[in-house]
């Protein structure tokens, strides 16, 4: 898989990192709070094979840390307008924890230019607090993989803790319910098992709440579910997607 140089796009104060790779219909990548473009390197080689797949990096994130972070609901309007000014089409969203927030937010604005939602282990239908939040993230370590817990402290602490706490903050007051009767995407609800940071009963709600949502809970993944159990998220995600090619087909 060949190394792509990062792009930039700007838009009303924002600011997106995004490369591609890959060949084929669009996959866009969208990490969560504290994340950056490693969080995916366990799933771009099986998903690049069939897919043109872009991975983005959100205003205060990653190779984008030395910006204030946007919100749950600026960076939708980013990505919107990212997605209009690339002139995507057929898209297939996929984000994860406060991205799968950030993506239902995009899908509920932008369906005509999407195929396909997925929303790994998303932050939308969370109710707690940043005290509450916060004293979950050493159980949070533990029955995630332990290899990644550096990757995760380096993104955190190149972020910052003031864009950390902000976006946190943001997320908890941008609750996702409501919109998602109308979106009628074909969703796939990705969860694991051992989630402490937004437990897998949520990604049950999440899932009857849409039209079109089937649930699929991977065992003994943690919060990072692509990261915890990599061959098992990239099956589930793959065998969707090719399941709607082959339902196109028969329509056809």
């Amino acid at each position: 898989m060949a190394k792509r140089i990062s792009q930039v796009f700007e838009h009303g104060g924002g600011v997106l990192h995004w490369r591609e790779y890959g060949h084929g219909p669009p996959l866009v990548l969208v990490h969560g709070l504290s994340g950056s473009r490693r969080w995916w390197q366990r799933n771009l080689p099986a998903f690049s094979a069939h897919f043109r797949v872009y991975v983005i990096e959100l205003t205060g994130y990653g190779s984008a840390w030395r910006h204030r972070a946007l919100g749950v609901e600026g960076s939708a309007q980013l990505i919107g307008a990212w997605l209009e000014a690339q002139d995507l089409q057929d898209v297939t969203l996929l984000g994860h924890s406060m991205g799968g927030q950030i993506s239902t937010i995009v899908a509920s604005r932008h369906s005509d230019r999407l195929r396909a939602l997925v929303l790994a282990c998303a932050s939308g239908l969370l109710e707690t607090d940043l005290f509450r939040s916060a004293l979950q993230l050493p159980r949070a370590a533990v029955t995630g993989r332990f290899s990644f817990i550096p990757t995760v402290l380096f993104d955190s602490l190149r972020a910052g803790p003031i864009n950390v706490v902000r976006s946190t903050l943001d997320l908890l007051g941008h609750p996702t319910g409501e919109m998602l009767p109308a979106i009628a995407l074909p969703t796939l609800v990705i969860w694991g098992e051992r989630d402490a940071l937004v437990p897998a009963a949520l990604g049950r709600t999440l899932a009857e709440a849409l039209p079109n949502g089937q649930y699929v809970e991977i065992p003994r993944a943690g919060h990072v579910v692509m990261v915890d159990a990599p061959e098992r998220f990239n099956e589930e995600v793959l065998h969707f997607l090719q399941c709607l090619d082959r339902g196109a087909g028969n329509e056809e």
